[in-house]
Formats: structure tokens, C-alpha cells, sequence
């Protein structure tokens, strides 16, 4: 172990060898655990110097941070309190980015885990824009989704010298490459493509990921509306349109839904890829959507698909231990301590 000043302050650095060695004991014995922590979450600077030697000091670390946020506002909690919630990770475990990230004075680094974009922009420059943005969240460890909904389909009219449009597959290829260039602290970044039924291109989205190779930086999953549910199960046709939602649409193509349907569950079986997003129950029964009236329309979801989002809008994740709730587990006095968790939650 060496020290080193930042600020007018000394700071302890420990070796790799100190901090795994600490962390195995700390996870009693879990080698996999230990390095998990070490690699992701410990903190550390650009030159790879440690500075916490166990998640006690992680903990303590958050602690800390939101303490300090926690006295501008009535009734904080003290440092202590929320160190007690985190320690050992028995009650709250934020997830991610948020152990990594808060009270860290060595990165930028988001403190949300994840985001959805999107313009709405067809052209190229917006095309493009929405790279930069997605590359630039990546970077400081945030996780992107975005829709792909408002891309015009293949083989409609543009100004350019191609004279037409290349359709979605393309720049699907191009966000997934974004994210496999972008590393965060060891890992590559997270992608969640999106997809409306209704857009004359969802076949060749829904297909993109069978060639080997293709779109490996993205998970990809399709908007299914009831409309087309409907229509799969009775066996009518279903009317694909660009723009998804214009009364007077400039492009529409009629499908056989049960066909379409029949295709999402076979690739989704070979790549288990698409995933399925029933979009109409999702937007009647999510919190996000309720500011629609307002612009903030729900339009994709985070890469791992639990939370429908706004543009520009962003989850911190978090888990509830529910087993630390619980007095006498594994016996007939058992019982859920429903009063600690409401002071809790």
C-alpha cells in the first residue's frame, strides 16, 4: 500500500493483490464476486491506482455523498443511516452506475444507469446526431435506448445522389458498432433498439440479427400493438404504415399478421432475438407515459427492456434485499417486518 495527496489531503492506494485478497474474504470466499467488485465497481483512477480496498469503503463512500446531498432538504438521514442501509448490502443495493459513480471524484461518470434518446429527426444529420449522443452517454457509463420508428422505410424518395432511402437495417448496424467501440472501465456499452410493428421495415428489423455477425452490440425487440395481435389471431390483414402515426401516411403495405407474428417467435427461438414489447398494455399501464399530454411521449425502453421511457429521460436502478426483511427465515415463527420497510421505502 502507498499513499498519495489529492487535494491537501492523504489518499490510501492499495495493489490489486491487496484489494482481491480483501474482497474474497470480504464475499467469504466468492472469487467471482470479488473480482466482479474489483473490476467494476472499486474506486480507481485513469492510471488504474485502487482506493477502496473492500465494498465497506464503497458503501461508506455513497454514504457519504448522499449525506451531503441529503442536509439541503428537510429531514435528512445521516451519514451513519444510509451507511446502515448499504453495508453488507443487506437492505438497499443501488445498481451499477450508482455504486460506481456516486462520491467518485476520479471520472465523469453517470450516476443514472440508463437512458432512452431520440429526435425524431429523419434526415441524416439527425441519423448521425443520435450517434453522438448515444456514444456520449456510453462513455460516461450510461446505458442508451432509443426507437427506430421515425426512420423512413427502404426504398423511399430522398434528396441525396442515392435517390433512395436504405431503410433501418443499415443504421442498426451502425448504432450496435458505436457500442461495441465504446468501453466503460472493462465492459462494452448497452444498447436497446426499437421497433413499431406498424413500420413497413419491421420484418427486415425483426431478421437483422439471424446473419451471424450482424448487429452484436444491441439488443433489439419490436413495439407489438393490439391491433396486431388481433389480427395474428384471427387471421385478418394488418396495414403497416410510414409515419407510424400520421392520418395520412406517404407509405402503406399490407401484411399477413399471423405470418409476421409466426417469424418474431421462430427468430426469437434460432437468435433469441426480438424481443417483444406489447406496447398498447405498456402505455396504459406505465408511469412514464403520463406526462404524454405534455410532449413526453414513452417511445423505447432501457437496453434491458424493464423500463419504459421518454426522451431524454433516465432510470437509477436499485434492488430491495426483501430477504433482510425478514425475521426467523426458514421457520414456522417466520414473518415479514413490514414496519422496518416502510421506514425504509
Amino acid at each position: 500500500m502507498v499513499s498519495i495527496a489529492k487535494s491537501t489531503n492523504p489518499v490510501r492506494v492499495y495493489t490489486y493483490e491487496e484489494v482481491l485478497k480483501a474482497s474474497i474474504e470480504y464475499f467469504n470466499g466468492d472469487e467471482l464476486a470479488a473480482n466482479v467488485w474489483v473490476n467494476k465497481y472499486a474506486l480507481k483512477d485513469s492510471e488504474g491506482r485502487i482506493y477502496e480496498l473492500t465494498p465497506d469503503d464503497m458503501h461508506r463512500r455513497m454514504a457519504r455523498e448522499i449525506a451531503r446531498i441529503e442536509q439541503k432538504y428537510p429531514n435528512p438521514l445521516s451519514e451513519e443511516e444510509i451507511y446502515q442501509l448499504f453495508r453488507h448490502f443487506k437492505y438497499i443495493v443501488p445498481q451499477g452506475g450508482p455504486m460506481a459513480g456516486i462520491g467518485n471524484d476520479f471520472q465523469v461518470s453517470s450516476l443514472s444507469n440508463c437512458f432512452v434518446i431520440g429526435c425524431g429527426a429523419d434526415s441524416y444529420g439527425g441519423i448521425i446526431r443520435m450517434d453522438e449522443e448515444q456514444v456520449q452517454l456510453m462513455k460516461r457509463r450510461g446505458g442508451v435506448g432509443h426507437d427506430l420508428s421515425h426512420i423512413r422505410p427502404k426504398g423511399s424518395p430522398v434528396m441525396n445522389s442515392a435517390l433512395t432511402s436504405t431503410g433501418i437495417v443499415p443504421f442498426m448496424e451502425r448504432y450496435s458498432n458505436s457500442t461495441r467501440e465504446v468501453a466503460q472501465d472493462g465492459r462494452r456499452g448497452a444498447l436497446m433498439l426499437t421497433i413499431s410493428i406498424k413500420h413497413p421495415d419491421a420484418e427486415d428489423f425483426i431478421d437483422a440479427k439471424l446473419e451471424q455477425g450482424k448487429v452484436t452490440g444491441a439488443n433489439v425487440s419490436v413495439r407489438i400493438d393490439d391491433d396486431f395481435m388481433r389480427a395474428a389471431l384471427t387471421g385478418d390483414a394488418y396495414v403497416q404504415q410510414y409515419p407510424i402515426d400520421s392520418d395520412q401516411p406517404k407509405v402503406t403495405k399490407e401484411i399477413d399478421a399471423a405470418r409476421l407474428w409466426n417469424k418474431i417467435i421462430y427468430n426469437a427461438w434460432k437468435s433469441a432475438e426480438p424481443g417483444v414489447l406489447f406496447w398498447d398494455t405498456i402505455i396504459r399501464e406505465s408511469v412514464p407515459d403520463c406526462y404524454a399530454d405534455l410532449g413526453f411521449r414513452t417511445i423505447s425502453t432501457n437496453p434491458c427492456g424493464e423500463i419504459p421511457l421518454c426522451p431524454y429521460d433516465s432510470c437509477r436502478l436499485l434492488a430491495i434485499n426483501l430477504y433482510s426483511y425478514v425475521v426467523n427465515p426458514f421457520t414456522e415463527e417466520a414473518y415479514f417486518d413490514f414496519e422496518l420497510f416502510s421506514q425504509h421505502v
